[in-house]
């Protein structure tokens, strides 16, 4: 077996690999309310092989939050019929670049699987570069997935009011306007503006035009330039817990792996039913 070049690889390894039996493909592409299903897209058109990853029906059906962690149990349940187990090697991608699929891949770690990666560019590059792809459905044979929580990978609102308080570098990767609460959230019933002490850094900015993650010298830079320091814990957030992972796949991709993700994320925090006291909101430029 050779070993996942976590947390990324490339089109030409994932190429390389295909139709190994311990290789798990999923597309975990997503779309925001009112734009259409991702699934019907993947029944048109997918990687040899890959199963489709329900976002929002793999989640905790408990809350009404868009998409949180769901229990372990419920996460091996689901992953195990979509015939992933325990000793696999797991390859996410989405069809805009980088997006959806960090959100897959943090998942899989925080459910204490390791061996997971992105595939760099997503369907977007790997169309471009004319490699296979089907409209076959895929029926992989369930197999055996245990799931474990690693509590560190996720942080709730209490740390990170906490870790405000106490000096973690909290990023934002909402649009800038969203941030600063000159354009309104996607969702109903959500304040415009952010976490006081939170530092904005859009997913956008960590992306290369091919849809690729930037190279990790660049991405020191940016995270250097929005007050990420040696040692310090990172604690990321955006709208609904999606693009917060994009962040958290760069932080990993140069080697950090202080860093949590706040699930909530702004649908939580931003609620407009929260008391202010527990909840403040800031708008404006700092």
């Amino acid at each position: 077996m050779t070993d996942l070049p976590a947390p990324l690889v490339s089109t030409e390894w994932l190429a390389s690999h295909l139709g190994e039996k311990d290789l798990a493909i999923i597309d975990g592409s997503w779309r925001m309310p009112g734009c259409g299903m991702a699934s019907d897209d993947y029944r048109k058109r997918h990687i040899p092989g890959a199963v489709f990853f329900d976002i929002d029906a793999i989640a905790d059906k408990s809350t009404d939050l868009p998409h949180m962690l769901p229990p372990p149990e419920d996460f091996a349940a689901a992953v195990g019929a979509m015939g992933i187990g325990d000793g696999d090697r797991v390859v996410v991608y989405d069809d805009q670049g980088l997006f959806s699929a960090a959100r897959v891949w943090w998942t899989f770690k925080a459910m204490g699987h390791e061996s997971v990666a992105v595939l760099n560019g997503g369907l977007k590059k790997w169309l471009a570069e004319n490699r296979p792809v089907t409209d076959e459905a895929t029926h992989p044979a369930p197999k055996t997935f245990h799931a474990e929580l690693i509590p560190w990978r996720v942080a709730d609102a209490a740390e990170l009011r906490a870790g405000l308080k106490e000096g973690a570098c909290v990023l934002d990767a909402r649009p800038e306007g969203r941030f600063h609460g000159k354009d309104a959230e996607p969702r109903p019933g959500l304040r415009s503006g952010h976490m006081p002490g939170a530092n904005n850094l859009p997913a956008a900015s960590l992306i290369a035009q091919d849809g690729t993650l930037k190279p990790p010298e660049a991405l020191k830079k940016i995270f250097a330039a929005v007050g990420v320091r040696d040692g310090a814990r990172v604690i990321t957030s955006c709208g609904s817990g999606v693009t917060a992972a994009i962040l958290s796949l760069a932080l990993e991709a140069i080697g950090r792996t202080a860093h949590g993700l706040y699930d909530g994320s702004w649908a939580e925090w931003g609620d407009e039913r929260n008391d202010p006291a527990l909840f403040p909101v800031e708008a404006g430029v700092r």
